[in-house]
C-alpha cells in the first residue's frame, strides 16, 4: 500500500481543514478521508489521558501502519493533513525517517489571531472552561505540565520560527512550501495554483476555498456553563456518544466568532516577538506586520454556513 507523497503539516487553525477539502477536489490528488490521521504524532498507541476532550481525540488517532496506509490509493498523488506535525519535533523526525522525500505544506497565520481562533474553537465545543481568552492563555504552562494535548498550547503552537528552524535541519527547503493563511483566503486561485505546481499536478483546476470549520462563539450564560460542564463530564464517561448532541445544543444559534481587540493583541505580542524575529531570519521573509495593529481580525469571522458543525478532524468526512 502507498504512503503519502505530501503532508499539510501546520499550523492548526490556519485553514488546513478548508485546504484539505479544496485539494480533495483535484482529480490527480487523493486526500485521506480522515483529515487528521495524526499517524506521526506517536511511535505506538497514543496517550489515554489529558485535558478536556483529549481522551476522545486520542481514540481517533490512526497509529497502526496498515490502517494508515489504507487511507491512500495507488495511481494518485496522495496526501493528508495533520497540522500538529509542524509543532511536534518528534513527528518531524518520524516523517523524515519514513518518507524523507515527502513534500511538506505549511500555512502560517498571525500567531495572536491563531491563538484566539484556537481558544474560540475549544470554547465553542464546550471544552475550554475559561471564558476569558487572555486568562486561558495564562494557564498554558500549567496545562502543559499536566499533560494536556497540543491543541491547548495556544501560544506555543504559534512559535513558527522555532518549528521551522528545526524542520529545515531535516528537510531541504525545496521540499517545503510556505505561505500565509491570508493568501489562501484573499487570493485562493493563485495560491492553489502555487500548491498544485509544488505538488506537480495540473493548475487552473482549483479556484476557491470552502468555508470549512467556521467557529461559532456561544455567549457565556448559565446555559452555556451547564452544557459545557456536561460536555466535559460526558467526555470522561462516554466520549462522542453523549458529547456530540450536547455540543450541537451548545452551538445552536450561537453568535459568530468575535474579532480580537487591540488590547488583547498588545497583551500577547511579547510572547511572540522574539520568535517572529527568528522566523524572519529563518525564512528571509518579512513578518513584521504581525507586530502591528490589525485592520481586521484575519479569520473567518461571520455566521457559520447552514448545516455545518464543529469540525471533528479525526473523523472521516461525510
Amino acid at each position: 500500500m502507498p504512503l503519502p507523497d505530501f503532508l499539510v503539516i501546520g499550523a492548526p487553525k490556519a485553514a488546513t481543514t478548508a485546504l484539505h477539502a479544496a485539494l480533495a477536489g483535484h482529480p490527480q490528488l487523493h486526500l485521506s478521508a480522515v483529515k487528521e490521521p495524526k499517524f506521526f504524532l506517536t511511535d505506538g498507541p497514543p496517550p489515554t489521558t489529558g485535558g478536556p476532550g483529549d481522551a476522545d481525540t486520542y481514540r481517533e488517532h490512526i497509529w497502526r501502519r496498515p490502517d494508515y496506509e489504507a487511507l491512500f490509493r495507488p495511481g494518485f498523488v496522495n496526501g493528508e493533513s495533520t497540522p500538529f506535525y509542524l509543532y511536534d519535533r518528534e513527528a518531524q523526525r518520524r516523517i523524515h525517517d519514513l518518507i524523507p522525500h515527502a513534500k511538506l505544506i505549511v500555512t502560517l497565520r498571525d500567531p495572536v489571531e491563531r491563538a484566539h481562533s484556537n481558544w474560540t474553537h475549544l470554547w465553542s465545543a464546550g471544552l475550554e472552561p475559561i471564558g476569558d481568552f487572555l486568562e486561558a492563555c495564562a494557564q498554558e504552562p500549567e496545562r502543559i505540565r499536566a499533560g494536556w494535548a497540543p491543541f491547548w498550547h495556544y501560544i506555543s503552537l504559534g512559535r513558527y520560527g522555532e518549528q521551522l528552524a528545526h524542520l529545515y535541519t531535516l528537510f531541504p527547503r525545496d521540499q517545503v512550501l510556505l505561505f500565509r493563511y491570508r493568501d489562501l483566503l484573499d487570493r485562493p486561485a493563485p495560491t492553489l495554483n502555487r500548491i498544485c505546481a509544488f505538488l506537480g499536478v495540473d493548475q487552473d483546476i482549483l479556484t476557491t476555498i470552502p468555508r470549512e470549520n467556521v467557529t461559532a462563539h456561544p455567549a457565556e450564560t448559565p446555559r452555556h456553563r451547564l452544557l459545557s460542564h456536561l460536555v466535559r463530564l460526558s467526555d470522561r464517561l462516554a466520549g462522542q456518544r453523549l458529547t456530540a448532541p450536547l455540543t450541537r445544543l451548545l452551538q445552536h444559534r450561537a453568535n459568530p466568532r468575535q474579532p480580537l481587540t487591540w488590547t488583547q493583541r498588545q497583551s500577547l505580542l511579547p510572547h511572540f516577538a522574539p520568535d517572529i524575529t527568528l522566523l524572519q531570519s529563518t525564512t528571509n521573509e518579512d513578518f513584521s506586520d504581525w507586530l502591528r495593529p490589525r485592520p481586521r481580525s484575519g479569520g473567518l469571522v461571520g455566521t457559520r454556513p447552514t448545516g455545518q458543525s464543529q469540525s471533528r478532524n479525526g473523523r472521516p468526512r461525510s
